[in-house]
């Protein structure tokens, strides 16, 4: 990993072109602007990039123009669906260009945009966006990529003005495949935050109040998650330090609590139901770690 460099030290070869103007998407653009990069835009709703155009950049007229005008195009749309839409119906323009596609999605929709642009004789780069649109082209922004290495070397530079950047490998569905995964922990940790703040208020207990003992116990909790790391790699729950019947146990003890204050507690009970089947199935002494096991078997 590197940090973002100082852009007067930057140096990088033509223009670029942005496909997508919405709050990611202005604000790569008007970091490359600010570097004095000649920059290229498309958006569906034209009116986006009155804006930018007054800061110095250029409007093309269609999808294929824009991405026609540069060598390297970055693409910034709401979705996977969204992205194959707009780089399909101008498939035309894309051979001989480097499209990195920071649109979030998941693995597989990663790797299909990859073969397609192969097929098209583009390089395909995708990026998984760990930052907030303001943050962008500081040192907060930080962006995994993964797939073409010689589009990443060859576009370091302005990859390096939008923020900290991490090389991830050739397999283009391997940003995303970090990213979904990083954000399904952060939804569950926020699925738990507000579920505990909903028992707090119940126990007449403030969301404030609250708070920074949950984040004290939450960052003295997070070591636990290196060991389950190092059980589910290898497949030895043994250990049981944290057994599946001990988390039964206390799992049922507040989602009795829950209800008992009229609160529901959907967060919590697939995960008692996923351990009771685990208990049941005489692996009580293991490790709650052991979960995993079922969440990958799609059982």
């Amino acid at each position: 990993m590197n940090t973002a460099p100082d852009p007067s030290s930057v140096t990088f070869p033509g223009p670029v072109t942005v496909i997508g103007l919405g709050n990611l998407g202005k604000a790569i653009v008007g970091t490359l602007l600010r570097d004095g990069r000649p920059v290229t835009v498309w958006n569906r709703s034209p009116a986006r990039a009155e804006p930018l155009l007054a800061r110095g950049a250029t409007a093309a007229a269609t999808a294929a123009e824009a991405i026609a005008s540069a060598d390297l195009v970055i693409v910034a749309l709401l979705g996977p669906p969204a992205a194959r839409e707009v780089l399909t119906g101008a498939a035309g323009a894309v051979r001989g260009r480097a499209l990195v596609n920071l649109t979030s999605g998941g693995p597989e929709d990663a790797r299909e945009l990859a073969a397609w642009a192969a097929e098209r004789d583009a390089d395909y780069l995708h990026g998984a966006v760990y930052a907030v649109p303001q943050t962008i082209g500081t040192a907060q922004s930080s962006i995994t990529y993964s797939g073409s290495a010689d589009t990443h070397r060859r576009w370091r530079a302005p990859l390096d003005l939008l923020g900290k950047v991490t090389f991830l490998g050739a397999d283009a569905g391997h940003a995303s495949g970090y990213d979904v995964a990083v954000l399904a922990g952060m939804y569950g940790m926020l699925g738990g935050f507000l579920h505990a703040a909903a028992m707090a208020k119940g126990a007449g207990i403030s969301a404030a109040e609250l708070t920074p003992m949950l984040v004290s116990w939450l960052t003295d909790s997070f070591p636990a998650l290196a060991t389950f790391a190092e059980e589910i790699d290898s497949g030895d729950y043994t250990s049981g330090e944290s057994s599946l019947a001990m988390n039964a146990a206390g799992l049922q003890t507040i989602i009795r609590a829950s209800q008992t204050q009229a609160i529901p507690a959907p967060t919590l009970v697939p995960l008692k139901s996923l351990i009771g089947r685990q208990v049941a199935e005489d692996h009580g002494s293991e490790s709650l770690a052991r979960v995993a096991e079922l969440l990958r078997s799609g059982t």
